[in-house]
């Protein structure tokens, strides 16, 4: 019992099975913890049709309380990273878990349209910020010394596997009863999370008695920062803000989430629905997109252990604004959505990997998850000027064309920005 009370509640190394590989069962819930919180910033876009016809809410109030959300998603990220590093990754994750499915269960009773944006925009916003890309970063770096593109892709792709496991089946059940048995579904999945993440998932590998996978028997570790999380964070901006390489990768990142979950994630059911497609097709032509961006993503991640990140970065990019641009004057038919679908579902998020090991690259092991938490804060800060954006234009406009061509420029702009980044010395390839 004592054993177990020393670290935290978790089961001591001798019931722990894999040995060394237990690293992989770690990465596992994550995965899911990633996947349930990816499912919930993309709810919003199924919830926008079936609110408006449900209280007569404008487009552009439901597109205020996604964007919110997705800012403060963002925003949270560098805090998240410090509080990990002093408070610990699993009572962050735990407490972020909790936060997501009360805020969610809460907004079942939502009856103005401020209810929408404290529960979706503000609560959500603050706990599924805590359970993003940069909890995947902080684990890697934590668990790992070898493969870490290769997990991290794997990490970042459960963002899209969470838009293929939730996305078709919430919009079947708005189609069927509503937005209230959406809102509660999601409520009900996160919650199911927290025991697994009490039980499963340790501290740090030394808790256990085990080195980070890779690593040689005996290394010396690490010990944990006790620090002040806020002052943590902010001095990590304040010394990565001196180098220009920062602000080009935060620039390419707030591009890339402008052009994927602000956008296309938010937008593209509506702008389908606007062309006379069903509620439930689009929402599985998403699905299509999270199923390509699981392989997408992790052979992005296997390419970044061995090629020039710059360049990868270059390509997703160009590729990515080319297609955008592409995609309003197509006929919308079963076949040139599946092969929009593919093209740009292979392209979703495979820039995280690159954007990563830049990232520890440039800065350093030690401030790289924090440095990058304010990288992730661009992404969500792109993602929320494109869902608010967007919907502010149709409504305006009566269509999506402006936005998609914008959106499309700024990925062509973001693909010169990817080869001005610096590189610190070259490292050998990742067995």
């Amino acid at each position: 019992m004592s054993q177990a009370i020393a670290t935290g509640g978790v089961p001591p190394a001798s019931r722990r099975p894999f040995g060394q590989n237990y690293a992989f069962v770690v990465v596992g819930v994550v995965f899911l913890a990633l996947l349930a919180a990816a499912g919930l910033r993309a709810a919003p876009g199924v919830l926008i049709l079936p609110l408006e016809q449900a209280f007569g809410w404008s487009r552009g109030t439901t597109s205020f309380a996604a964007g919110l959300g997705i800012f403060l998603y963002g925003m949270v990220g560098p805090f998240a990273a410090a509080l990990m590093q002093s408070f610990g990754i699993r009572r962050t994750l735990l407490c972020a878990l909790a936060l997501m499915s009360g805020a969610t269960a809460l907004s079942a009773l939502m009856s103005e349209p401020w209810h929408l944006v404290a529960t979706w925009g503000v609560l959500s916003g603050l706990g599924s910020g805590c359970v993003a890309i940069v909890l995947g970063a902080t684990v890697v770096n934590r668990w790992f010394v070898v493969r870490r593109g290769l997990i991290m892709g794997l990490l970042t792709a459960s963002t899209a596997t969470g838009t293929l496991v939730f996305l078709p089946g919430l919009a079947a059940i708005a189609a069927a009863g509503g937005w209230q048995p959406v809102v509660l579904t999601v409520s009900v999945a996160v919650a199911a999370l927290i025991p697994l993440v009490w039980w499963l998932l340790p501290e740090r590998p030394g808790d256990i008695g085990l080195v980070p996978y890779g690593a040689a028997p005996g290394s010396a570790v690490e010990p944990p920062r006790r620090v002040n999380p806020f002052r943590s964070a902010i001095d990590g901006l304040v010394r990565a803000s001196r180098r220009a390489d920062f602000w080009l990768l935060f620039g390419t990142f707030f591009i890339c989430g402008l052009t994927t979950n602000g956008l296309v994630g938010t937008h593209l059911i509506s702008f389908c629905a606007d062309q006379g497609l069903p509620e439930v097709r689009a929402a599985a032509l998403l699905a299509m997109m999270g199923v390509f961006d699981l392989i997408g993503t992790t052979g992005s991640g296997w390419l970044t252990d061995r090629y020039d990140p710059r360049k990868l970065l270059f390509m997703y990019y160009g590729l990515r604004g080319l297609s955008l641009m592409a995609l309003p004057f197509t006929d919308f038919s079963f076949y040139s959505l599946s092969i929009f679908a593919v093209f740009y579902g292979l392209d979703w998020i495979a820039t995280v990997p690159p954007t990563v090991r830049l990232t520890n690259e440039i800065f350093g092991e030690r401030d790289a998850p924090i440095v990058f938490g304010w990288i992730a804060a661009g992404h969500q800060a792109g993602a929320a000027t494109a869902a608010f954006g967007a919907g502010l234009s149709r409504a305006a406009e009566g269509r999506y064309l402006e936005a998609f061509l914008a959106a499309g420029l700024t990925g062509l702009i973001a693909a010169v920005m990817s080869l001005m980044i610096a590189r610190a010395a070259r490292r050998p390839v990742a067995a």
